[in-house]
């Protein structure tokens, strides 16, 4: 066992940041950096996940967690960032795709109403007007008094039922500036003229030789620890034990581990339930391009048969994401589908090839491919974190784990949405906080 001093759990873009800065060495379970902000690579018909480019390039790039991209952020952090590895700067190109009707509406929905007809946009802008008073309580509540009946019943209800995994109706209303509600702007597209594009990723970054070269350079700058999954905090004690029966003693812990997965190790209790969480089995998916593959960035999809509610095209933000042979006819397409589960309810792996199978089919019915070269799923057990309708449950979570010496970071540290610019920022703050002098 080592000396005890302050620990970082977790190798991804928060611990990494935390570990550049304070020098404290950060355990991480996999044996790469960058958690599900990592690339990878899959030569066409092979399983092999391949975490550096190979010399030929003759293979397909995927994320660990799906299309992960770097918008806002303070300018010294993307001054950081640009520092490490090459960066290209992208407009989003993103709609709301109805498959039964092979209707696109450019995203977000309620500012392009022109592309619904006359009739539900002026149905649409009058609800609007006259949303009902009162604060709402859950999520369901929030969409229906902001965006009225219509548009609940095309697309917000059905498309949260998917990404929510049926959660919607419980939670509480959050993430409202991922898609602002603007009369003038959505009168603006119903009258079927250009509108501003809103929203917090109207632009973004993204490293030119994929998330994984930026999480190397910081890992490079970093001691991490690698193959270390953590099975158990004592804080009695003041250790923690790994899968791999190793252990470590601290003074103070800074973890970036999922709030709930902390406080279950850790042993801490609190006369609360915990608020839910939704995990996402992304399907990461290299495939000849159909005549009909659209050009955005991703697609919001309220109606798939497979049951998943978001597709991404990897190859249509950079072609370096497709092999290099095919990089000039761009006749290839890397593609990520994602599907919401409930609090952690993995489908078992007959479930998931089925599951493939499914969304294969489903995506050459639309015209997106013609021949799917390797499918790869990955599961991201907690991937969107929820509050419930009056809980105190992470802030009492947080609160008792501080008390035991261990302090909670990160986008799923604090149960909390942020992008990877914003994780990089909370990084540097604790992890300065935590420098030895």
């Amino acid at each position: 066992m080592k000396k005890s001093s302050n620990l970082i759990l977790g190798g991804g873009i928060t611990g990494l940041a935390a570990g550049c800065v304070s020098g404290l060495p950060v355990y991480e379970a996999q044996n790469v950096p960058g958690g599900i902000c990592s690339s990878y690579y899959l030569r066409p018909g092979s399983k092999e996940q391949l975490f550096k480019a190979p010399e030929d390039e003759e293979a397909y790039r995927f994320e660990i967690g799906g299309g992960h991209w770097i918008f806002g952020g303070d300018p010294a952090i993307l001054r950081y960032v640009k520092s490490l590895t090459p960066v290209k700067s992208y407009k989003r190109k993103s709609a709301v795709y109805f498959s039964k009707q092979d209707l696109y509406v450019p995203y977000p929905i309620q500012n392009h109403l022109s592309y619904l007809g006359k009739k539900t946009a002026s149905q649409a802008i009058s609800e609007i007007i006259n949303a009902p008073e009162g604060t709402p309580r859950t999520m369901g509540d929030w969409l229906e008094k902001s965006f009225g009946k219509t548009l609940m019943e095309l697309f917000f209800a059905p498309f949260h039922e998917l990404y929510t995994a049926g959660l919607w109706t419980d939670i509480a209303p959050q993430d409202a500036y991922k898609s602002p509600v603007n009369l003038k702007v959505a009168v603006q597209g119903a009258m079927d003229k250009a509108p501003p594009a809103v929203g917090y990723n109207v632009t973004y970054l993204y490293p030119k030789q994929g998330l994984n070269t930026m999480a190397q350079k910081m890992a490079a700058d970093c001691n991490v620890i690698y193959d270390k999954q953590v099975a158990k905090i004592n804080t009695a004690k003041k250790e923690v034990i790994f899968l791999d029966g190793s252990g470590a003693h601290y003074k103070s812990l800074i973890s970036t581990l999922p709030l709930n997965k902390a406080m279950e190790m850790a042993g801490v209790e609190i006369d609360q339930e915990p608020s839910s969480y939704t995990s996402v089995l992304v399907l990461n998916i290299g495939a000849l391009r159909g005549r009909k593959c659209p050009e955005d960035h991703w697609l919001y999809i309220p109606d798939s048969d497979s049951k998943f509610h978001r597709v991404g095209f990897y190859t249509n933000v950079d072609v370096s994401f497709m092999p290099k042979s095919s990089r000039k006819a761009k006749n290839r397409v890397s593609i990520y589908v994602e599907k919401a589960y409930q609090n952690g309810k993995k489908p078992s792996t007959k479930e998931i090839k089925k599951y493939s199978d499914s969304v294969v089919k489903e995506l050459k019915s639309w015209g997106f491919i013609t021949k799917a070269e390797t499918v790869d799923p990955t599961w991201i057990d907690v991937a969107y974190t929820w509050s419930m309708p009056g809980s105190n449950w992470r802030e009492e979570a947080i609160k008792e784990l501080e008390k035991k010496g261990v302090y909670q970071i990160g986008r799923y540290g604090r149960w909390v949405f942020q992008g990877i610019a914003e994780s990089i920022k909370d990084g540097f703050f604790i992890g300065g906080a935590f420098r030895s002098r």
